[in-house]
């Protein structure tokens, strides 16, 4: 019989919902059971796409022996992180206060008022490699609520009471030192792997907002000079590693989550919504600065992968892509990386002999699969091939005694001919919820594609992306965070209007005339109102249970997704030049006067905010292009990398520049 979860529109809560377990959603009557009954709360928090989610209930609440004790003794909770973000904030912050760590599937058990008592990440059934087994913790905190209560509530108030304090005030200051560029740089140099690219060693995340700071200090610094080029040094190294390796899907486009080795060889295959979209700015700055089209194929691919698999029958896009798959139809579980990983010896059945050569050696395929003992130490991938470029179309050309030509066309093929089949296998679980944040991602890149490339396609997809979030997502006065079938019950949180206006203002720029700037101001206006703390000086999410707030939450950590107080620095000093308005640059100096210390402190951590410094530090750039402005004038201004630039429709037959309060005909070169 299905449990509550059966009503829900998440897809993660809806994986859940034949378990044994008696889960509840997140809401006021789950913890009102939970007073009623004098119960702990079992908390479990996660995604659709989570690989040790699926791992953990498998084990654990697929297992109708431990699925009895859970409901013995406990009201259990199931929160999906993507549609709760403040949820998941909140027990976050608890989880790495107290144990150092965190991640998901994320595990903590509340006093029925929503106090945390214990908690960490993934729980083996039972006692394993020196994690504690799941039933016992279960039986042990249920045992100190019976008989030690009065302490356990006096600590769990003790833990909330010190994560309050911390996030009670923001500590507002002047504005950075110009010497924090110098010391991003630093820091970069620091930690960055000469030999392989990124930043220090497994495993390796992509971070795009570290790279595409990094891109904005070369211009920032000037390439000729030794600090521009030894930060673009970085981002290229970094960005060609990236498209060459397994991270790279080289046969649907797109990139996986992360690289589990250093040499970024075996990705952990889950593929995000917000990577594709943040990844696609980065490699489109990489194409601008070095007009190497081998950038602008990788930003295509990601494209096609956008275009192609993640965007809904309505117009905008679904979140992710798991790692798991079936092996076959037949397969009775699922395995990491089924759907992307090959044996040779399908390979060589597929193509004809040389083409199966060629390509082998192009993409590092062996008999014996290619995971190194450190990249798969539990043997999932034996016998297994994760594609990335092991050899150069050159040196392939000298083995083969070839053209380039030859070889590229044979490996095109190739390609083509492995990509049909793949399509043939089970697929892996989608995440088709829209969440309204990473599809303001997705339309700023598809814009900003739209203007670098001539391509109306792109334009299109993030127009009717753009209009499904204001259909459906926006009801004059409130965004709302997901939808799935039908509008999410959660109201937008910061980062969904920073990245939507972010994404309007990149498609302002692309198609002025179609009133996306005043929507953008509209959602400012709605985005200050709602989630404006004026005390922390910054957007702020404020989770609440039981009519009291559980914790105030400032984001500014640039992590995966960038922090929504740096993105909105950004997008203030950008309306601030469109429109004129001052208030809204001195907003932008408050977010940077409130996390001044932070990026003084640790740079490498708010990389995004850098850039709203440098951006307000140095001016906006503002191009006014009239509407006659021929094609190839066009293809010429989109192709400069101009960090610092908004457009907006001009007069006359010049495209005219504006900094401050000059203006000039813009020199394009």
């Amino acid at each position: 019989m299905p449990n509550a979860l059966i009503d829900e529109t998440s897809p993660y809560l809806l994986q859940h919902a034949h378990n044994p377990v008696d889960w509840l959603p997140w809401n006021e009557s789950a913890f009102a059971r939970a007073r009623e009954e004098n119960r702990l709360v079992f908390l479990s928090v996660g995604y659709s796409t989570c690989h040790w989610c699926h791992v953990m209930e498998r084990e654990s609440f697929e297992n109708p022996a431990v699925a009895e004790v859970m409901n013995r003794l406990l009201v259990n909770v199931k929160v999906d992180r993507e549609e709760r973000p403040d949820i998941d904030s909140v027990y976050m912050a608890y989880v790495q206060a107290t144990t150092g760590q965190g991640g998901w599937p994320m595990s903590v058990w509340l006093t029925p008022d929503g106090k945390p008592v214990f908690g960490g990440t993934y729980f083996p059934p039972e006692d394993r490699h020196g994690r504690p087994g799941f039933v016992r913790v279960c039986h042990e905190l249920a045992r100190l609520w019976r008989d030690d209560r009065e302490r356990m509530e006096e600590s769990a108030a003790r833990v909330i009471g010190h994560l309050r304090a911390e996030s009670a005030a923001a500590t507002v200051r002047g504005l950075p030192s110009s010497k924090v560029f110098g010391d991003y740089l630093d820091r970069c140099e620091s930690m960055f792997d000469t030999k392989l690219g990124g930043f220090g060693g497994a495993p390796k995340f992509p971070r795009p907002v570290v790279l595409r700071a990094l891109m904005r200090m070369s211009e920032r610094f000037g390439a000729e000079g030794d600090e521009g080029a030894a930060a673009w040094r970085m981002a290229e190294r970094t960005l060609r590693a990236m498209a060459a390796g397994g991270m790279h899907d080289h046969l649907g486009g797109g990139f996986h989550r992360y690289s589990v080795d250093r040499y970024w060889h075996v990705p952990h295959y889950e593929k995000m919504l917000y990577d594709q979209a943040q990844l696609a700015m980065a490699y489109m700055d990489a194409w601008q600065i070095s007009g190497d089209d081998h950038f602008r194929e990788v930003t295509s691919g990601i494209f096609g992968y956008l275009l192609e698999t993640t965007r809904d029958g309505g117009g905008a896009f679904h979140a992710a892509e798991d790692a798991d798959s079936l092996a076959n139809p037949d397969s009775d579980h699922k395995a990491e990386g089924a759907f992307w990983v090959w044996e040779a010896d399908e390979i060589h059945g597929l193509l004809d002999p040389r083409a199966a050569m060629v390509f082998s050696k192009a993409y590092g395929v062996e008999a014996g699969g290619n995971a190194r003992p450190e990249s798969d130490p539990h043997g999932e991938l034996e016998g297994k091939n994760t594609l990335f470029r092991a050899t150069s179309d050159a040196d392939l050309a000298m083995m083969f005694d070839c053209s380039v030509d030859e070889i590229r066309d044979s490996l095109t093929a190739s390609r083509a001919i492995l990509a049909r089949f793949r399509e043939s296998r089970p697929h892996p679980h989608r995440d088709d919820k829209i969440v309204t944040a990473w599809n303001g991602l997705a339309i700023g890149a598809l814009a900003r594609g739209a203007r670098l490339f001539g391509r109306t396609d792109l334009a299109h997809a993030a127009v009717r992306a753009a209009e499904f979030i204001r259909r459906e997502l926006w009801d004059g006065a409130s965004l709302f965070r997901s939808f799935r079938a039908k509008r999410g019950e959660a109201r937008g949180f910061p980062a969904d209007y920073a990245f939507l206006i972010s994404g309007l203002l990149e498609l302002h720029a692309t198609s002025p005339a179609d009133g996306w700037l005043d929507w953008a101001l509209e959602l400012q206006r709605a985005f200050d109102e709602q989630c404006w703390d004026a005390a922390l000086s910054g957007y702020v999410m404020r989770p609440s249970l039981g009519g009291e707030t559980l914790l105030v939450i400032r984001e500014d950590y640039d992590g995966a997704e960038p922090s929504p107080n740096h993105v909105a620095a950004d997008n203030l000093l950008r309306m601030a030049a469109l429109t004129g308005h001052e208030p809204y640059a001195k907003r932008a100096e408050a977010l940077l006067r409130a996390g001044s210390s932070g990026l003084e402190a640790q740079p490498f951590a708010a990389p995004e905010l850098l850039a709203a410094f440098d951006l307000m530090e140095r001016g906006v750039m503002k191009y006014q292009v009239p509407d006659e402005t021929d094609a190839r004038t066009l293809r010429k201004l989109h192709s400069i990398y101009q960090p610092r630039a908004v457009f907006a429709p001009g007069q006359g037959t010049s495209i005219i520049v504006c900094e401050g309060m000059t203006c000039r005909v813009a020199d394009l070169g």
